[in-house]
């Protein structure tokens, strides 16, 4: 069986090896879960999925986030979501996750959308904490919202520097011709120019969202591991614990319930490290 919850499961049993120096990227992966491993793509893990399991569908994307702080690392390039649509993560140059995939025979149409899962680790002085945690958490606005209000604001500034009224109508077009991360980030050749340009987004996590701050979540303890998951209706946390008495060696977790400043409630599984 494959799935974020046994993903976790395995994390567990190897959590002593969260306290070494080595990369997130070196952990000792259980590579029969998962349907592809790369380093510095989105993602960087992918569960398999598994065909007409109605509580376990795996095919969860992992991004691996190390910090030598309590402040969750930039997210560069991929904006953090809840879930993805797996036809845009396999394209392009990403077409190696699409190979990687089939070579493991995974069905990759059975899901179309993906959840989007983040395995962090935070340090602080001897402690540490690890949290593997549902994209959800830092999705409090929808990627197309938050990057074209972010280019209406640099917009007006510049207008109102030059002393420009624009027509409302246009603004509008141009906020939406840049509220799709895809029509910018693509690289652009310039005639006669030796270099090619290509913007990137990189999303830094405010202090509402760090999820490693002890004054903001002082539940997420130190020397802890933890699985955290949206709990926004009882339907969620029921399906939640349904899932985690489902996997062996998950039964010794302590439950409880975390408020985000700006998003709800989420499900935390703890154990110590």
């Amino acid at each position: 069986m494959h799935s974020i919850y046994h993903f976790f499961a395995h994390l567990a049993k190897n959590k002593h090896l969260f306290h070494s120096e080595t990369s997130l990227s070196n952990f000792p992966f259980e590579t029969d879960m998962l349907a592809c491993q790369n380093n510095g793509i989105f993602p960087d893990l992918a569960i398999r999925v598994n065909p007409s399991n109605p509580l376990f569908s795996g095919g969860e994307l992992i991004e691996l986030k190390d910090s030598k702080s309590y402040t969750v690392s930039s997210f560069n390039s991929t904006i953090p979501a809840g879930t993805k649509e797996i036809s845009k993560i396999i394209k392009g140059k990403n077409s190696i996750i699409k190979k990687q995939m089939e070579a493991v025979g995974d069905d990759i149409d059975l899901l179309p959308v993906r959840e989007v899962f983040y395995l962090i680790r935070g340090r602080k002085k001897d402690n540490i904490k690890v949290v593997l945690i549902h994209g959800n958490f830092f999705e409090t606005v929808k990627s197309n919202k938050l990057i074209s209000q972010s280019f209406e604001q640099v917009l007006k500034e510049r207008l109102d520097e030059k002393g420009i009224n624009m027509e409302s109508d246009v603004q509008d077009l141009l906020v939406d011709i840049f509220s799709e991360q895809e029509n910018f980030s693509k690289v652009r050749n310039v005639d006669k120019a030796s270099v090619k340009l290509r913007f990137r987004i990189m999303t830094e996590v405010k202090a509402e969202g760090n999820i490693l701050n002890t004054q903001k979540y002082p539940d997420i303890k130190d020397n802890t591991i933890n699985l955290i998951v949206p709990c926004h209706t009882e339907r969620d946390q029921e399906l939640a614990i349904k899932r985690l008495s489902s996997v062996d060696a998950l039964d010794q977790f302590m439950s409880l319930k975390i408020k985000h400043h700006l998003n709800g409630y989420f499900l935390v599984f703890q154990q110590n490290l």
